[in-house]
Formats: C-alpha cells, sequence, structure tokens
C-alpha cells in the first residue's frame, strides 16, 4: 500500500496497540484455561477408570480381552514392570517396560503409539503433567498468529479495493448505493484460494514440521510486506496470496501435531484462531482510526510472525517418546479398536468417506458466513450515524470476530454435536442479510450488530465443535491425516462463497437504492 501520515504519532499507537493486544491475551487465554480446568475437574473420575481394570469382572473380561488382542502387547512374557519404592505412598510404583526383544519395534513405530490404560496416579497421567500449560499456551498463541495475517486481509479488502479502484466511488453513485463495483470478494478468493490449495496438497506430504513452520514464518512475514510497500494492485493481491498460503500451511501441520499432545491442545488453538479475528480486526480498525498510514500499519504487525516463531520452537514441549508411549482412555469402546494408521495414497483416499460427516456441515456454515461478510458486509449502509462507510465495514468486521472468538473458547463449557444445526442457522442469517441490502428495512445498525455477533458465534462454534468431537471419536492412529483433511472443508465452503459473492454484489449495486423508512 501506499504510505500516509501519521508517521509522527506512530510511536504513541503502537505503545496503544501493544498494550490492548497484551490485555486481550492475557483475559482471553485466562477464559479458555479456566474453561479446561472446569472441564476437567468435571471428568475427574474418568481417570480412575483404569483401576477398575486392574480386577475385571465378569462383564469387562471379554471387552478386556478382546483389546489386548488389537495392541502390539499380545502376552504377558513381553511386558514387566519396573517398580521403585515411593516414600511418600511407602509403596512401590510400577510402570511397564518392554523386552530387549521388542524394544526396536517400539521405537520404529514412534509415530505409532500403542494404546494402553493409564494409571489414575501414574507417571503418565494428565492430572500430573506440570508443563501441560507450556502446549496448551503455545497452542493458543500459535492459533492467534497463524490466523491473524488471514483476518487483516480481509479486515483490510475495503481500503485495499478503494485505494487501487479510486473511480468506483463515482460509477456506483449513480444507482445511489455508493458501492464498489469490484466486490471484496476478490480478495476472499485471494485470501483463502492459496490456503485451500496447500491444504489439499499437505496432508499427503511428508511431515516435516519445522520445515512446514518456517516456511509458514516467513511467508507470513512476506505477505505483510508485500501489501505494505504495494505500488499496484497485483503486488498488494500477491501478498495477500502469499499471507493466505503460509495460514493454510500452518493450519494443517498445527492441527495434525496436535494428534500427539493433550487432546485439550484442540480448544486452546480453536480460542487462539478467535482470538486472532478479534485482535487482527480491532488492531486494523484501530490504527487506521488513528491515521496510522497503511505501509506502517502492516509494519507493526510484523510482530506476529516473530511471536509464532517463539511459541513453536521455544514455548512449545516436544512431544515425549517413550519405550512404551501411553495414551490415556475414557471407556472400553476406545480400547477394543481394529483400527491402524493409514498408509499409502490409495488408503488415505479410501478412508476420506468417513470424515463426510465432519466436512459438509463445516463446509456449508463457512459457505453462508462468507458470503454474508465478502458478498452482503459492504452493501450494509446507514447513512447519517456516528461511523462512515468504511468504519462500518470495519467494525462489522470487528463485531463478527468477537462472535467467532467466544464461541471457539468455550467448548470445554458446552459442546454442540449437531454441526448441521449451525448451518440452518447461518443459511437464515443468509435470508436476513440478503434481503436487508436490497429493502434496507433494519432500522438501527445496533440490531446488525447483534445480527452479525450470532452469525460469528454460529461460525466459530461449528469450527470448534467439529474438531474437538474429532479428537475424541477418531483413533490416535488415523487422527494426524483426518485432522489435515477435515481442516480443508471450511476453505472449500469460503471460495465456492467468494465465486458467488462477485456476481451478486455486482447485481444489487445495479439496484437503485432503497430509502430507510424507519430510522431509530
Amino acid at each position: 500500500m501506499l504510505p500516509g501520515a501519521g508517521n509522527s504519532r506512530d510511536t504513541s499507537h503502537f505503545r496503544s496497540l501493544t498494550s490492548i493486544i497484551v490485555v486481550g491475551c492475557r483475559l482471553s487465554l485466562c477464559v479458555d484455561l479456566l474453561g479446561i480446568g472446569f472441564a476437567s475437574s468435571v471428568g475427574e473420575g474418568s481417570f480412575r477408570f483404569s483401576r477398575s481394570l486392574n480386577a475385571p469382572t465378569r462383564e469387562t473380561s471379554s471387552s478386556f480381552s478382546s483389546y489386548r488382542r488389537h495392541v502390539a502387547i499380545q502376552t504377558s512374557s513381553q511386558l514387566f514392570s519396573k517398580c521403585w519404592p515411593n516414600s511418600a505412598s511407602k509403596k512401590a510404583t510400577c510402570v511397564p517396560v518392554m523386552t530387549s526383544s521388542k524394544q526396536q519395534e517400539a521405537e520404529a513405530a514412534e509415530h505409532d503409539p500403542q494404546v494402553v490404560v493409564a494409571p489414575a496416579g501414574g507417571p503418565h497421567s494428565p492430572r500430573k503433567d506440570r508443563g501441560l500449560w507450556r502446549d496448551l499456551t503455545s497452542y493458543w498463541i500459535l492459533g492467534l498468529c497463524n490466523n491473524y495475517g488471514y483476518v487483516v486481509m480481509l479486515s483490510a479488502a475495503h481500503d485495499i479495493i478503494k485505494q487501487f479502484n479510486p473511480t468506483d466511488d463515482d460509477e456506483a453513485s449513480a444507482t445511489g448505493r455508493n458501492c464498489h463495483l469490484v466486490s471484496t470478494g476478490a480478495i476472499l478468493l485471494a485470501d483463502v484460494l492459496p490456503s485451500l490449495f496447500v491444504k489439499m496438497l499437505m496432508p499427503f506430504f511428508p511431515f516435516w514440521v519445522n520445515f512446514r513452520i518456517a516456511i509458514a514464518v516467513a511467508c507470513s512475514a512476506a505477505g505483510f510486506l508485500l501489501v505494505g510497500f504495494a505500488h499496484a494492485e497485483w503486488m498488494a493481491l500477491l501478498g495477500v496470496i502469499i499471507t493466505s498460503a503460509s495460514s493454510g500451511i500452518g493450519e494443517t501441520t498445527f492441527l495434525a501435531y496436535s494428534s500427539r499432545y493433550n487432546k485439550n491442545v484442540i480448544s486452546t488453538w480453536s480460542s487462539g484462531t478467535g482470538g486472532a479475528g478479534v485482535i487482527g480486526s480491532l488492531s486494523y480498525a484501530t490504527l487506521r482510526d488513528l491515521d496510522v498510514s497503511p505501509r506502517n500499519t502492516m509494519l507493526i504487525m510484523l510482530v506476529f510472525p516473530a511471536i509464532e516463531a517463539f511459541a513453536f520452537w521455544l514455548l512449545l514441549r516436544r512431544p515425549q517418546v517413550d519405550i512404551l508411549p501411553v495414551t490415556a482412555v475414557e471407556s472400553t469402546e476406545v480400547l477394543i479398536s481394529d483400527d491402524k494408521p493409514l498408509v499409502g495414497f490409495k488408503e488415505k483416499l479410501s478412508y476420506i468417506k468417513h470424515l463426510f460427516k465432519y466436512m459438509l456441515p463445516l463446509c456449508l456454515v463457512y459457505f453462508f458466513e462468507y458470503f454474508i461478510n465478502q458478498g452482503l458486509f459492504e452493501l450494509v449502509y446507514f447513512e447519517n450515524i456516528f461511523l462512515d462507510k468504511d468504519s462500518q465495514y470495519r467494525w462489522l468486521n470487528v463485531d463478527y470476530q468477537i462472535g467467532v472468538f467466544i464461541s471457539r473458547s468455550s467448548v470445554n463449557i458446552f459442546q454442540l454435536d449437531k454441526i448441521w444445526l449451525m448451518s440452518i442457522f447461518q443459511f437464515i442469517n443468509v435470508i436476513y442479510f440478503l434481503t436487508e441490502v436490497i429493502l434496507w428495512y433494519t432500522p438501527s445498525i445496533w440490531i446488525v450488530f447483534v445480527i452479525v455477533l450470532w452469525e460469528g458465534l454460529l461460525g466459530g462454534g461449528a469450527y470448534v465443535n467439529t474438531f474437538y468431537r474429532m479428537s475424541k471419536e477418531i483413533s490416535p492412529e488415523r487422527q494426524q491425516f483426518a485432522m489435515a483433511m477435515v481442516v480443508q472443508s471450511d476453505s472449500y465452503g469460503i471460495a465456492l462463497a467468494g465465486f458467488l459473492a462477485i456476481p451478486v454484489h455486482n447485481a444489487i449495486c445495479g439496484l437503485p437504492a432503497a430509502v430507510r423508512s424507519v430510522v431509530w
């Protein structure tokens, strides 16, 4: 973007923005960690399940025998217990270890952990993992930084279109609607298609996690620089495309990598992505309203790729690889499983049909909400109020992102399995906004703000509940591939919304402007 005025005030603006972001991050992360603690206390009894297996009843003995047939440890001669005295409890503490004949097989199967029953007070019990906060905090920060650039580019879409298409306002004024004939859906396509392309390919490539994250961080920084120093529309769009690719690489990699950590990192990741929406849209809208130049706005935002690198390489713990990897389970349904890791392109491709129940509802929810955001938001206009047209678009995006953040941070307190209900509610929102931008019948912009908040709640709720369900319903052996595949579904919906938003937006722009007869 072209540089603007306001350089002398950038230092004070940067300090104010930093304070807002730090306070917001602390509050939102505390809310999410409190939610995890609440959910853990409610479900604490589930960790005691393993003790009942030490003396199986007649009803459980057959299930336990079936379980033993499906894991690598099939005879007692292959498993021993290593014990040492515990001075605190005056009892011996024992953990399972493998014989030397099986040790090489376990090391070869590093990425295929065995599922065994973890004693409630054992060394691998989630209640004893004092370093868990590092993983939860890291995933929150990674979700924030990974989606931040994506959100900023959508928030800046209206300004990018306006800067490089200065005659659009004159052309559109003939209809009285005062809208750009180039929809912000064009920016949406540039912001989502590269991400979708990356998400489609990543599950079939080697999982070189450090290499992937290095590329994601570099692309994120390059995107901000290109948009900030753009002197032509193609350069700004290239920056948006590179930022989109960075987000796609990060999302598929982090979600797949989460299969090696406590399942609650899914909720903190989702909360972080929701926080990215609020902080990204709010920081951009605030800086622009304070007359910070577009170039300096983008330069300030370069701090987020640096934070992402710090969180992944320094704060996040490396996955622990034991001789006998242990996963705590909560029911016998998890124990009795024939699932094996997916090997080869053909086997992975055939497994995708089992993921449609997660992908289709999520795709529909995102299709409806991004059709609203990028095709209709720009056409929502209230005259003679405290916000001008450009500010109305920015703050509607902030409002939407607040809804997304709230719902993505709530999964440890409230879960909803019926994702298809959210797609129905989101379709109702489409009908409202489509009729509103044509007829202009809503008497107050505050009503629109409430409905936009509801729209964000539906979108964020569909996202987090989908992946939380998967973390519980899909076996660890297949979870890495499943996560990387299902994460594509929101991009399919967003891409379709972008293609449809452009002709619908332009058709409505060509209609005579309505008159808002009732104003509160």
